[in-house]
Parts: C-alpha cells; sequence; structure tokens
C-alpha cells in the first residue's frame, strides 16, 4: 500500500477560523499534537496540525464545516488507546478531541438506556449508573471514550454474554463530512425503517464522520457474581474446556484466556501468585443458585480437561484485584521488556476452529526473537499477542511483522477475521481484501458518498485504490 501523503490546504486561515470559533481551546502546541499523533501503538506517529477541544455537537459541526471549505483531513480523537493507528494524521489536519464532550445527557431505568456524549468513558458511565442499580456492559479493559468504542466497534471481557459495542449502540449523532448533523436509531428496540445506519457508523473509525452522541443499551446489576481462575497443563486443554462451556450453552459473563508468559507477568506486575501456566478466568452473573450451577458445570468441564487449581474470588474487592489484573495486561507484558514498544494484534475465528488457531499460532512464536505474551476474550473465539519489540531493530519488525501476517491469513483461512476488536486502521489494511474480497468496492462506495473528498480521517480502514 502507497503511505498517504500529507495534503496541501491554507494552514494559516483555516487555524484563524477555528481560533473564531475555540479560542484558547484550539492548540498547536508540539506537545499537544504529539500526544495526539498516536494512540497504544508501535506504528509510526503522524502529527496533526492543530488540535480542536470542542464541547458540543454545534462546536464540533462548526470545526468540520470549516475544514470542509478549507480541504482539510479531520481525524476524531478519544483517550488515544486504540491500536492500529487509527489516530494518526497521516494527511496532516486537525484533529478533533472530543474529551471534553463527557456530559452523560439521559439515563432511562424503565427502558435500561442512555444517552451519553461520545467522551464519556465507559468508567464514567459506569460510576454514574451504579447507584441506580445498572452498568453499562461492553469493557475493552483501557478506560476508552464511548464515541471512540462505536467508531472501532469495541469488545471486551464481557462480549460473550453481553454482546459488542453493535450489540449495544441502539442510536448516534454523527456529524458528516459536509458539517451536516445526523442522528441515527431511535430508542425502540427494533426497527423495520430504512438502511441501518447506526450499524453502518459503528466500526466506521472516523471514517464517515465525527461521532458526537452515543445511545446505548444497559443492564441491571446482577443479584450475585462469582468469579474463578484455573490454570492448565496445556493450552490445548484449556481452549477446549472454552469450547465445551460455549457450546453447551453455559452464560458465563467473562471467559478469558492468557498463556504462561502472560500469567508470568501479570503476577510480577500485580504482585499476585497463580500458577505461571494457561489460566482461564471466569466471572458467573446470575441468581445465587444459577451462579453456583454454572460454576459447577464449568469446574467439572475444566477438571476433565486438565484443569487444575481451580481458585474462587466470591467477595467484591478479591474480584476487583482479579480482573484489574487482568485489564492491565497490556501494560504487565510492557514490563517483561522496558523500553519496549507493543505490537498489539488480534483474530477472531469460529468458536470451533479456536483451539487449532491457538496451538498452531504458538507453535509459531517458538521462533520468535522477542518476548510475546497471549491473551484472549476466548469465549467468542478472539485473541490477541502482544509482541515486544524493538522499532528501530529492523530485524525484530520484520521478524514480527512475518509472525503477524501467518497469524492473520490462517484465522481468514479457518472462516474468521484479521481483527476481532481492535479495528482496520492502518495495520490491518493489507489483509482487508483478502478478508472483503468484492464487498470491498461497495465500502469504497459508501466511503465516496458520504465523504467525497476523502477528509474524514483519511488512509484509515480502506486501503488506497480498493
Amino acid at each position: 500500500m502507497p503511505p498517504v501523503s500529507r495534503r496541501a490546504y491554507p494552514v494559516e486561515p483555516l487555524l484563524e477560523t477555528l481560533r473564531d470559533v475555540l479560542g484558547e481551546r484550539l492548540s498547536t502546541a508540539p506537545a499537544v499534537r504529539e500526544h495526539h499523533s498516536r494512540g497504544e501503538t508501535s506504528l509510526p506517529p503522524a502529527l496533526p496540525d492543530a488540535v480542536a477541544f470542542p464541547e458540543s455537537t454545534e462546536e464540533v459541526q462548526a470545526v468540520v464545516r470549516a475544514c470542509a471549505a478549507a480541504g482539510a483531513p479531520v481525524i476524531p480523537f478519544g483517550a488515544g488507546t486504540s491500536l492500529e493507528g487509527h489516530v494518526a494524521a497521516v494527511a496532516g489536519g486537525i484533529c478533533v478531541d472530543l474529551t471534553r464532550m463527557n456530559r452523560v445527557l439521559r439515563v432511562s431505568a424503565e427502558d435500561l438506556d442512555a444517552t451519553v456524549e461520545a467522551g464519556v468513558t465507559h468508567r464514567q458511565l459506569n460510576r454514574h449508573l451504579r447507584p441506580r442499580g445498572l452498568f453499562f456492559s461492553v469493557d475493552p479493559g483501557a478506560d476508552a471514550t464511548l464515541g471512540g468504542m462505536a467508531a472501532t466497534r469495541a469488545s471486551g471481557t464481557t462480549a460473550v454474554r453481553y454482546g459488542t459495542m453493535r450489540e449495544n449502540v441502539l442510536g448516534l449523532t454523527v456529524v458528516l463530512a459536509d458539517g451536516r448533523v445526523v442522528r441515527t436509531g431511535t430508542r425502540a428496540r427494533k426497527s423495520a425503517a430504512g438502511y441501518d445506519l447506526t450499524r453502518l457508523f459503528v466500526g466506521s473509525e472516523g471514517t464517515l464522520g465525527v461521532i458526537t452522541e452515543v445511545t446505548v443499551r444497559l443492564h441491571g446489576l446482577p443479584e450475585a457474581v462469582s468469579a474463578a481462575t484455573c490454570a492448565f497443563e496445556t493450552i490445548g486443554g484449556a481452549v477446549e474446556t472454552v469450547i465445551a462451556t460455549v457450546q453447551l450453552g453455559i452464560p458465563v459473563a467473562r471467559l478469558e484466556l492468557l498463556d504462561e508468559v502472560q500469567m508470568a507477568a501479570c503476577n510480577r506486575y500485580a504482585g499476585l501468585a497463580l500458577p505461571a501456566a494457561p489460566t482461564l478466568f471466569f466471572e458467573f452473573h446470575g441468581t445465587a443458585r444459577s451462579v453456583a450451577e454454572q460454576a459447577e458445570a464449568v469446574q467439572e468441564l475444566a477438571l476433565a480437561r486438565g484443569g487444575r487449581d481451580f481458585r474462587w474470588a466470591t467477595g467484591a474487592e478479591e474480584r476487583a484485584q482479579l480482573w484489574k489484573a487482568r485489564h492491565d495486561a497490556y501494560w504487565a507484558a510492557l514490563a517483561l521488556r522496558p523500553g519496549c514498544r507493543a505490537l498489539t494484534t488480534d483474530v477472531c475465528v469460529p468458536i470451533s476452529r479456536l483451539a487449532e488457531c491457538i496451538v498452531e499460532t504458538k507453535r509459531d512464536l517458538a521462533a520468535c526473537p522477542v518476548p510475546v505474551a497471549l491473551v484472549g476474550h476466548a469465549g467468542d473465539g478472539n485473541f490477541h499477542l502482544l509482541f515486544l519489540l524493538d522499532p528501530n531493530d529492523p530485524e525484530e519488525v520484520a521478524a514480527v511483522h512475518r509472525l503477524h501476517e501467518r497469524m492473520v491469513l490462517r484465522a481468514l483461512a479457518l472462516g474468521g477475521t484479521c481483527t476481532g476488536e481492535h479495528g482496520v486502521g492502518l495495520g490491518k489494511l493489507p489483509y482487508m481484501a483478502p478478508e472483503h474480497g468484492e464487498a470491498l468496492a461497495v465500502m469504497r462506495a459508501l466511503k465516496r458518498a458520504l465523504d467525497p473528498h476523502d477528509l474524514m480521517n483519511p488512509g484509515k480502514l480502506l486501503p488506497e485504490g480498493s
């Protein structure tokens, strides 16, 4: 794929126009631009020409209209936790940081839904909901914004039971490339009226518009919660337990897999004393009786497949410590090689092919010249690799990219996808054509219809020439 070149446009006149709208909330400071040039990725950064900090949909609309008139790219930015280069300003332009749009606008306990501005984070929303006995289920680990989570079709540890952002977003407010504001979806739980524009924008990665408000599905807090860990003799036995659990319809709320490398890292980073072996993390939600029944059934499945050292965490503090260790897995892995960067990638396959994909991938990793950890939302067939590399060492980078490509092509051959939840951004562009074939031309046609001048986060999601 040829590199995307920076756009030529009248920068200074545009900045003057944007200062009239935002005042000091438009920044050209080098440190601010650098912070907004990359997410949590080993991919090269690319600086925007300025960073805008709007506080309302109307201000986003004004920024986008000014950029459209000047021919300047627009790059939406949330918490900066993306992993595939989504926020790099590869064509220059204006980064639109939505973190000041952080109000919870409405909560309906009766209808189990809420509307928030795009800069609200999932943890912020759940702190707001907890006194009402409600929670928002999608938990990607990092404290990402709801707008960013919708834009990347994020998932997380609870997707096996509650679904991804695709299932949990009911409607959106979006500023289009020409500055029009559209509102998609309704609060009704189903509709047969027109194209499903909500699903079009969920996962569009800022390439079709800037998401400014999100209406999401909520759930009641469960009566009882129990968590457990179980170490395994082999990673194959752990994955077979996952497959059996899912195929038997046991409604686990979380079902996570960490390999021996990741477990050793988590033990050291979080002060745990769990076995440094392939390990499953479970969580069960429901009534006290149903939770006990689910846990007993899963324990039997695990013991029959080489599971050992089953440990329970029933107290809230103990569970929180356990899941914090899981959510800190990225930082724990980085600590294995101080000063490195992580190439963090994921694939997703049909659950019946998960064992094959993971076992063959682990076999490949035996030849990896850098530390690499495996962690996955195994309950829905999704797993991640964290390669800890020196981005300035071309031999390391080349070796890691070869292994990464083998992993992705294996997943595609097994009927899977090149990314289960990280999104495409820049990092997965080479695999869009092998995965989608002729459907890629349809995506390009939609992009041209909504953004004919390719101003919305150019260079992402769709490879050049598709």
